[in-house]
């Protein structure tokens, strides 16, 4: 069966973004680009898509950069599938991604859930990446005593994960999407009554996708966490993880453990911010970027 491409929603209007679709794999992938030079491939986290960049993209388009930002699979205007919302089979969208679009190498950055791809990324094929700027995700070596007393900071996720009630809440409930996204922030006001609007339909438009996500991550990154597999992979890949000081979600402590995992990874924490630096600090994202991966090239 074709993938369902998510077409019939009109997009976000930014006219500094050219959009193009690219079949992958068994689906049609929808990326928004902008500028031109150094490419970085840019991925989107929940409940979001493409348009998470925008803020970002307008200050660095403009500095020789080539943002490549795709939908991940079936969220946005890329297509729907009925499997592969699994990280690995992420992995392989992204990668066949970068081999259909020509490109050998590119800078890497990553928010939320894009940021637990973007590391599962690295692990995996760490040729394909110059350096990794993380978002507001912890890294795969989480101490557990510092995961424990914040799993009810994840409570959220109990009406996404479960496939009946997740698809429900989520295409029929647009104030859970705008909840998560004002309870997430560290001051609700950033964001315009326009975009928690957007947000909130394309969550509906994607709910399977979304949820399909979550589960995934219960069936198999779970249990990956708490059996150490990813104690036997090391991260070679240069890598610059920034939280926010103020994030609900992933607090600051979650953030420590890597040392004996990684060649190169350093965390800095954003005061003030919470769990959306690319809408809350876009020009800390920015500068990030810049002074991180502009020298990677």
């Amino acid at each position: 069966m074709a993938p369902q491409q998510n077409t019939e929603r009109p997009m976000p209007e930014d006219v500094h973004a050219a959009h193009h679709w690219l079949d992958v794999r068994d689906t049609r992938l929808h990326i928004a680009e902008y500028g031109a030079g150094q490419p970085v491939l840019m991925l989107h986290g929940f409940p979001q898509h493409w348009y998470a960049w925008h803020r970002v993209a307008a200050l660095l388009s403009p500095e020789g950069y080539r943002l490549l930002c795709p939908d991940l699979r079936g969220f946005g205007w890329s297509g729907q599938t009925a499997r592969g919302y699994d990280m690995d089979a992420l992995a392989e969208d992204a990668l066949a991604l970068l081999d259909a679009l020509g490109l050998e190498r590119v800078g890497l950055v990553g928010h939320d859930w894009g940021a637990h791809l973007g590391f599962r990324l690295c692990l995996r094929a760490p040729e394909r990446f110059t350096g990794y700027l993380a978002l507001n995700m912890s890294h795969p070596w989480p101490r557990h005593r510092a995961v424990l007393p914040n799993l009810w900071r994840l409570w959220y996720t109990a009406f996404v994960e479960y496939p009946v009630l997740g698809r429900a809440v989520l295409r029929h409930w647009p104030g859970f999407t705008r909840f998560l996204l004002r309870h997430q922030v560290a001051d609700p006001t950033v964001w315009p009554d326009a975009e928690l609007a957007e947000y909130a339909a394309a969550t509906s438009a994607s709910a399977s996708a979304a949820q399909s996500l979550f589960w995934s991550y219960v069936l198999n990154d779970i249990p990956a966490l708490v059996r150490g597999t990813w104690k036997r992979h090391r991260l070679t890949v240069p890598t610059l993880l920034l939280g926010g000081e103020r994030d609900v979600v992933v607090r600051p402590s979650l953030f420590a453990g890597a040392e004996p995992y990684a060649d190169a990874l350093t965390v800095r924490m954003v005061p003030g911010a919470g769990h959306h630096l690319p809408q809350e600090r876009p020009e800390e994202v920015a500068r990030s970027l810049r002074t991180f991966l502009g020298g990677r090239r």
